[in-house]
């Protein structure tokens, strides 16, 4: 005779499989929410027009002397007027010295500060003669290269690749020394080879960093590239700085800092672009904005 209990048990209702589709908690839907920080990166690309729109009022308004600070409009005509042949010249020539120099520096960059940061004798060996090489300024180096190596390309490809290499170095360095100890200690757990804790610890862990000098580097590649066109060039848009000078034309001087500012920010979104794309697999703290909102 069955007891109770097991009269209870069997008389449980029993729930049969779903065999229709499956539909995901409203919750878990992909959604696709709105950036918060769309207008503020509107106004980021607005402001720029304000101040050029406020300079021009003030010039116009003779608050500020045109003959020290000329309009925006006064630019734009010195612009024009240099036809866009010759300026695709200019901006042609100053654009092929920033890329190879600052493929070559970076290059070398990258070699070094990985082997300095994978040992930490050949970073004792090396570090002081780069941290001295590093504190000479962009103009010392000038004279010297034009001694070694004449008037041609071949100055102004170095002293930009010189200016690229030091802030990639350290990022470098400093982005392979600063892993978490606990990642290498897992790899030595895991038995993973010398090569492979470096490609698949090292490397991801310091690329934030890298990117971080890689954009510098190329800012400075920009900054040395004017540098050396001051001193020896035909061509280039340091070139039109020095011009702009020796004729007393301050309308070309800002055009070409206008130019340089522009190359400058195209040049440093692409290599934000290429970070972010490389670097998507992170989670941090930024990640989660456009679904908490900014503050």
């Amino acid at each position: 005779m069955a007891t109770d209990e097991s009269l209870a048990i069997h008389q449980r209702p029993t729930t049969t499989a779903h065999t229709g589709p499956l539909v995901a908690p409203s919750a878990d839907r992909k959604t696709s929410p709105r950036d918060p920080l769309k207008p503020w990166r509107t106004a980021g690309l607005l402001l720029p027009l304000v101040l050029l729109a406020l300079l021009e009022a003030l010039v116009r308004s003779s608050i500020l002397p045109a003959h020290l600070v000329p309009a925006p409009s006064t630019i734009a005509e010195t612009l024009w007027q240099l036809g866009g042949e010759r300026l695709a010249r200019h901006i042609g020539a100053s654009s092929a010295r920033v890329f190879a120099g600052f493929g070559i520096g970076t290059l070398l960059a990258l070699v070094l500060g990985a082997a300095m940061g994978l040992s930490r004798r050949l970073e004792a060996l090396l570090d002081p003669l780069f941290q001295a090489l590093r504190a000479i300024p962009s103009l010392a180096w000038v004279p010297i290269l034009l001694l070694w190596m004449g008037i041609d390309e071949a100055p102004k490809i170095t002293l930009v690749a010189i200016g690229a290499f030091f802030p990639v170095h350290l990022s470098v360095v400093a982005g392979i020394q600063g892993v978490d100890r606990k990642l290498v200690e897992l790899g030595e757990v895991n038995r993973l080879s010398r090569r492979a804790q470096f490609t698949r610890i090292l490397l991801p862990a310091s690329l934030p960093q890298i990117f971080t000098g890689l954009r510098t580097g190329l800012s400075l590649a920009w900054m040395f590239m004017v540098a050396a066109e001051l001193i020896a060039a035909t061509r280039g848009l340091g070139y039109l700085l020095s011009d702009g000078r020796e004729t007393g034309r301050p309308d070309l001087v800002f055009g070409a800092i206008l130019l340089l500012a522009l190359l400058g920010k195209l040049s440093d979104s692409v290599l934000k672009a290429l970070e972010a794309r490389v670097l998507s697999w992170r989670d941090t703290a930024n990640a989660g904005t456009s679904t908490r909102g900014a503050r």
